[in-house]
């Protein structure tokens, strides 16, 4: 099995009285690509925000590369609906101020400024290749006013992928999009698993470990290896929401035609398993994706 990434150990998260998520386990290898969906309410935000370690769990522990995760760090990046861009650096200064802060301060920025220089060349040109990645090399000196919705979530992955962190988290990352510029950057996820592909191919370590939070079922199968369904719709749901679903989900490749008829099964398993209110199942009964895994390893 490949490295694990990403670890929850009986997460359990609630407010007063409310319980919002009860013991979620989860385990995320490298490489991997997740969709996270589930109902409204079923708590998919306070678990984003554990992870990044802004709210810790109530109970219950999360490791990012085997470290626990306590507060944000490194291991861990995120991309938001809304651009996080600032407004007076260009697309490419965006990108690479993260590497500013991270590799220099402001006393070395001022008294050390001829390295500061030459780093900052070294930088800039790391901020204009992750640019070219996602299709903006034609964009690295515009302002974010000067850019389009799809342009401006485009930088802000970017601006997430140059930190190189172990896992990268989504909230609902084309939310705000329209429908053809959301096309384009579920395109530009499935170009990140192809870089997986590619790397685990020559015996690297996939460089794209990816969590994302849809409430789009299409989006979710399209462009994921494997899909969990978090949901207070089981036996134990007055506890809080819990992995019920972790299947895998069809693997598609950049050029391949959008064939959602491929997936329209388990699209009705998920509406079953995760948003009907009705089923009273116990919460391990959809979750099958390690065995899955291995039978399919050993075909």
């Amino acid at each position: 099995m490949s490295q694990t990434v990403l670890g929850c150990n009986n997460v359990s998260h609630w407010f007063g009285t409310k319980r919002v998520l009860n013991n979620v386990n989860l385990e995320i290898a490298a490489g991997q690509i997740l969709a996270v969906v589930g109902p409204s309410g079923c708590g998919k935000s306070t678990l984003l925000r554990a992870i990044l370690g802004t709210h810790p769990p109530k109970a219950g522990e999360i490791t990012a590369n085997g470290v626990p995760v306590t507060k944000p760090n490194r291991n861990v990046g995120i991309v938001y609906q809304n651009y996080s861009l600032y407004d007076f650096l260009t697309a490419r200064d965006n990108v690479a101020f993260g590497l500013m802060l991270d590799q220099t301060s402001l006393s070395r920025r001022v008294f050390q400024y001829f390295h500061w220089r030459q780093l900052r060349e070294e930088q800039r040109a790391q901020a204009t290749e992750l640019l070219d990645k996602v299709n903006l090399g034609h964009a690295i000196n515009l302002f974010p006013h000067e850019m389009s919705g799809g342009m401006r979530q485009r930088v802000a992955i970017a601006q997430a992928l140059i930190m190189k962190p172990k896992i990268l988290l989504l909230d609902e990352p084309f939310g705000a999009l329209d429908e053809a510029t959301r096309e384009e950057l579920q395109v530009m996820l499935l170009q990140l698993y192809q870089e997986n592909i590619d790397a685990r191919s020559v015996g690297k370590t996939p460089p794209h470990t990816i969590l994302m939070v849809t409430h789009e079922l299409n989006e979710a199968l399209y462009v994921s290896d494997r899909i969990i369904g978090l949901s207070q719709y089981h036996s134990e749901g007055a506890n809080g929401a819990t992995v019920v679903y972790d299947k895998p989900a069809p693997v598609f490749r950049p050029n391949d035609p959008r064939d959602f008829e491929q997936f329209e099964g388990q699209k009705d398993e998920l509406r079953t398993a995760v948003f009907d209110p009705e089923i009273n199942q116990h919460h391990s009964d959809y979750v099958s994706f390690w065995k899955d895994h291995s039978k399919h390893a050993e075909s």
